[in-house]
């Protein structure tokens, strides 16, 4: 019987797919209470043992064996599951388990990992609550090893099966990518949920958030799955399958003729030049921003130097990565974010634990707080920008008074560098990150102390609409076409227009072709996006004519003003395709 689930679609180059379904029944491993002989403990915790590093060498093998041209939040995300498995949390206390019940390894992870769920489920903040799914997967994959570890249940040829599971990991995700498959559909996750970030960085079409789909699909029927508007089609009649298929042979056309457009210059119908640059967080990223054309660095993240590791980078670490960056961009502007720590990304020892991290003590707030931390870095950047043209970007700034206090460190770094005859380039361009309302309100304000701003939306959303946009409860409210998100970038664009200094955008708004046309007649110029999305957005603003779209979007807002809604909704649409 056909019939159509809809969740939310994760579209990347590939949005179409047609496959077989292949259910994965996950949960919980039944796990049956076995007790070992007092001589046999000490085995026992040896196995267990083997079983956590077998764990951590799958996950290192995995790692490892990313495409170059991979996003690095995928290595991130196993990063930090092999974090929780040298955790001793988990692993003294099983070992303890095991000597003072006499208890099978199995039995024992399967005790510590409930005390570790309810530890979880005992926090207030949403996000935090959520990292026990990454537990369960430590947790299972350690059950796996102990208990047959030569079978992970999936075929090694997948060529074109749609995966429909409750949610996956991201090792699972890469081991199913290399094995073939088309599409996965998910029953949690939302637009930026872990799952969906997978998605795109892997190029797999995807829809998430499609509850009890492991219970709707049947196994070995057809599916069609379209990732742009993320519809899932069960056992399609005829000429719907014929529609799906005539799709996705113009999309397999369609990528070819998209690296031709990389040959012609970023300017409008009506002659309004533009600018792609990329998103890049390691120097693999470089190579598929070069193939896509970008032509700068809008964002460049800095976290990844304090990952997996107790204590932070030391100046000479900082400064190599980035002169290896810039030396690889060969001329192309850099842009460096300062460190951004805090909310969903944490370090240990550097820090601290907080009942909401995305309003905690992160960021600039960190920073500030956190000044020797923050004058290893900046030291770091003023000695990189020497080598080749760079940009300083401060992330998450909401007053006035945080741009002074930066800019005084900053100029006291300049003079400790002069004296020390350390070359520097004394004119490096500052700019502020608007990701936080109160900001982008007093933007104009911003923009009159910095060189540029940088418009963080994936954070603006989501402070914007007071939601965690990694909620699977409140996702659905995640809306970049709100009225109240779209005032806030217009006054944000208007303001650093005024003063005459860039604005780039460098959120997930900023690499959706869809939304690239409404920007532009926002008055958005410089597009920062990752690097898969960037031949998508350019056929957009090449067909694009800023002029009318600027029309289009005053329009939009004198309908919001008067307060007639429907004319509203049918004016956006109108621009966003």
């Amino acid at each position: 019987m056909t019939f159509c689930c809809h969740g939310i679609g994760i579209s990347t180059s590939h949005s179409i797919a047609i496959g077989k379904a292949l259910i994965l029944q996950q949960g919980q491993i039944n796990i049956p209470q076995r007790s070992v002989a007092k001589q046999e403990v000490a085995a026992e915790i040896k196995r267990f043992q083997q079983a956590v590093n077998a764990a951590q060498n799958d996950l290192k093998a995995i790692r490892d064996d990313l495409p170059a041209d991979t996003a690095n939040d995928l290595a991130e995300f196993i990063n930090t599951h092999l974090l929780m498995l040298e955790d001793q949390a988990l692993n003294d206390s099983v070992e303890a388990i095991i000597r003072s019940q006499n208890s099978g390894a199995e039995w024992a992870l399967q005790q510590q990992r409930n005390e570790l769920v309810k530890v979880f489920d005992a926090m207030e903040d949403p996000y935090l609550r959520t990292r026990k799914d990454d537990l369960d997967h430590v947790v299972n994959r350690i059950q796996k090893n102990l208990l047959n570890p030569d079978d992970d249940g999936l075929e090694d040829n997948l060529e074109g099966r749609i995966i429909i599971a409750r949610d996956l990991s991201p090792s699972d995700t890469i081991v199913l990518r290399h094995r073939g498959i088309g599409a996965f559909i998910t029953e949690f996750g939302g637009p930026m949920s872990h799952t969906a970030i997978l998605a795109k960085s892997l190029d797999i079409p995807a829809i998430v958030g499609v509850h009890a789909a492991t219970e709707l699909f049947q196994p070995g029927e057809t599916l069609a799955v379209d990732g742009l508007h993320g519809i899932a089609t069960a056992s399609p009649e005829q000429p719907q399958l014929d529609q799906f298929k005539k799709r996705l042979e113009k999309e397999r056309g369609t990528e070819q003729t998209l690296l031709e457009l990389c040959k012609i210059p970023p300017v409008s119908t009506d002659g309004q030049p533009f600018q792609l640059m990329t998103n890049i967080e390691l120097p693999e990223d470089i190579a598929v921003s070069r193939k896509h054309a970008a032509s700068a660095v809008g964002l460049y993240r800095t976290e990844f130097l304090y990952m997996n590791r107790s204590e932070p980078p030391t100046e000479e670490e900082h400064f190599a990565a980035y002169k290896d960056i810039i030396e690889q961009l060969d001329g192309m502007t850099l842009t460096i974010r300062t460190l951004d720590l805090g909310a969903d990304k944490t370090v240990d020892n550097l820090t601290p634990t907080s009942s909401n991290p995305a309003l905690g003590l992160r960021a600039i707030r960190l920073c500030l707080r956190e000044t020797a931390l923050f004058h290893t870095q900046l030291r770091a950047i003023l000695r990189a920008s020497a080598i080749g043209p760079v940009r300083l970007l401060i992330p998450m700034l909401t007053n006035i008074h945080e741009v002074e206090q930066s800019l005084k460190i900053i100029s006291q770094i300049k003079q400790e560098l002069k004296v020390e005859g350390i070359a520097f380039d004394s004119n490096l361009p500052i700019g502020g990150m608007i990701e936080v309302p109160a900001a982008a309100l007093d933007a104009a304000r911003f923009a009159n102390m910095l060189d540029f701003l940088s418009i963080g939306t994936n954070d603006l959303i989501q402070y914007t609409l007071a939601i965690d946009r990694v909620d699977d409860e409140v996702n659905y409210l995640y809306e970049p076409l709100h009225p109240a998100v779209l005032q806030l970038i217009k006054i944000t664009i208007s303001a650093a227009r005024s003063a005459g200094i860039p604005v780039t955008m460098c959120g997930e708004m900023a690499g959706d072709p869809r939304l690239a046309g409404l920007l532009a007649g926002l008055g958005l110029r410089e597009f920062s996006m990752q690097p898969n999305s960037l031949l998508k957005v350019r056929q957009a603003l090449l067909a694009a004519d800023f002029n009318l779209l600027q029309q289009q979007t005053n329009d939009v807002f004198k309908a919001f003003e008067e307060g007639n809604n429907n004319e509203f909704v049918e004016k956006i649409l109108k621009i966003v395709h």
